[in-house]
């Protein structure tokens, strides 16, 4: 019995060898092996390139001169010189009116002044010679220049029946006839100037700082859905609406060939910043943990490097990078979805990143 016991022992101890289940796990090794596995990734740099900011509004067009023609005097409408629609010069007729009562209000002026010329050369003659007292002489002056002063108005009257263009433009609609009565109130026509426009539009007060006189805006209006309209700033308001807290900013458009009307609405960019070394990377990129942003790189053992970054302007498939990236940072975007922080990863074919560098 003393002899078996080694034995059984030494038997037990090779059983337990030959079992392999029996071996112990090494964790080390194992997590090395599934680290060994790499992903296939597109990546591409980070580059440096001009970042226009634009701030979309709505506007509206303004002729450059526009006026509702009226007379300065009451009168009966004698001819009307204008075609509608059609472009004049200014100073052409447009309008002119019976001057017959006033051709004569201007005679019968002539001959008061005449006569009190007369009368003031007289009165100046005797009152050298002392024959009449000082306030004779005065009144005899002021009748002589209220008559002259009076002749004067009637020749302005008589100027007022003859309506002229007072700057070159389009006429509007016509609104009077020959023959009817008008008055100082009674509008005759519209008179524009379209060979220039304005573009009016309000601009948001966090802005203002950005936007100065000679500024380039580009635009669109619904007539011409394909063409892109230029224009320059040249107005900028000094105070803000209290409600909507925003400044009216004009522009001025040339318009040689009228295709913009007063009265159209505008869809604008204004360019408010342009920052000609901007870092941008492609949207795709971007991961979202709730406020928090970050990317995938490529580090320098060719694995996965995790950076929170800050974007700035947001563009069509891409974002700028305000901080958390360098230029030349070989950013991730396919594949990110099986990454992990330090995961191996393996390059795609040059091909697969070509559509992110356009």
């Amino acid at each position: 019995m003393t002899r078996s016991v080694p034995v059984f022992v030494v038997a037990g101890f090779a059983v337990l060898l030959a079992v392999p289940g029996c071996k112990p796990k090494s964790g080390p090794a194992t997590a090395g092996a599934a680290a060994g596995i790499s992903v296939q990734v597109v990546a591409v740099p980070a580059r440096r390139q001009p970042v226009i900011e634009v701030v979309p509004l709505v506007g509206s067009i303004a002729a450059n001169e526009s006026i509702e023609v009226k007379t300065e005097t009451d009168g009966v409408v004698k001819e009307i010189r204008f075609e509608e629609g059609h472009k004049v010069a200014a100073g052409d007729l447009l309008l002119a009116l019976d001057e017959t009562k006033f051709s004569t209000s201007l005679h019968e002026a002539e001959a008061n002044r005449q006569l009190s010329q007369a009368n003031f050369e007289r009165a100046r003659e005797l009152q050298r010679n002392k024959l009449i007292s000082q306030q004779e002489f005065e009144q005899a002056a002021a009748t002589s220049a209220m008559n002259d002063a009076t002749v004067e108005l009637r020749r302005r009257q008589l100027l007022d029946t003859r309506i002229l263009a007072p700057f070159s433009g389009t006429i509007g609609a016509r609104q009077v006839s020959p023959g009817q009565v008008i008055s100082r109130t009674t509008a005759l026509t519209t008179l524009v100037d379209l060979d220039l426009v304005k573009i009016e539009m309000s601009v948001p007060e966090r802005f203002l700082g950005q936007v100065e006189a000679g500024q380039k805006i580009a635009f669109q209006v619904d007539a011409y859905p394909t063409n892109r309209f230029t224009g320059e700033v040249f107005f900028i308001s000094p105070q803000l609406d209290p409600g909507t807290r925003t400044a009216l900013v004009k522009a001025r458009v040339p318009n040689p060939d009228g295709r913009l009307r007063a009265g159209m609405f505008a869809k604008l960019d204004l360019t408010v910043q342009l920052r000609a070394e901007a870092l941008v990377i492609p949207e795709p990129a971007l991961i979202s943990n709730g406020d928090a942003l970050s990317v995938f790189i490529v580090g320098p053992q060719t694995t996965a490097l995790q950076k929170p970054v800050q974007v700035g302007l947001r563009l069509a498939g891409r974002v700028e990078i305000t901080s958390g990236l360098q230029a030349g940072d070989l950013v991730i975007v396919e594949g990110i979805q099986k990454l992990f922080p330090n995961a191996p990863v393996r390059l795609a074919p040059p091909a697969a990143a070509a559509p992110y560098l356009d």
